[in-house]
């Protein structure tokens, strides 16, 4: 019998990847996101492998992506975590917003 790869490896995968990147850019929401779905993804794909391990070919590729999904969503909460302490530190999100105004004036960007 010819060995399937898990259906959800892959994507799992880039999901994992790709919450690296967005918890960079959205001060950790999106990171917890893409890797909170890559984690469900993985959960489900080894659930399958379980049930018949010899069917399936690419369980390293799965246990990778289990593990950059979940170095990925430490880091989307440490991020989260450090977005919110800024925003309390200045005195809450109208104090941390006219802060950012006050930056863009500086810079020249904005009105």
């Amino acid at each position: 019998m010819e060995q399937q790869k898990l259906p959800n490896a892959t994507i799992a995968l880039v999901l994992g990847i790709i919450s690296f990147i967005a918890c960079c850019c959205s001060a950790g929401i999106g990171g917890l996101l893409f890797s909170g779905i890559a984690l469900f993804l993985v959960k489900k794909d080894t659930k399958l492998y379980a049930e018949n391990p010899e069917l399936y070919s690419n369980f390293g590729q799965l246990k990778t992506a289990k593990i950059i999904a979940i170095i990925g969503l430490i880091l989307a909460v440490l991020s989260f975590i450090l977005s919110a302490y800024q925003i309390m530190s200045v005195g809450g999100w109208d104090a941390y917003i006219e802060q950012q105004k006050d930056v863009m004036e500086q810079l020249g960007i904005g009105s």
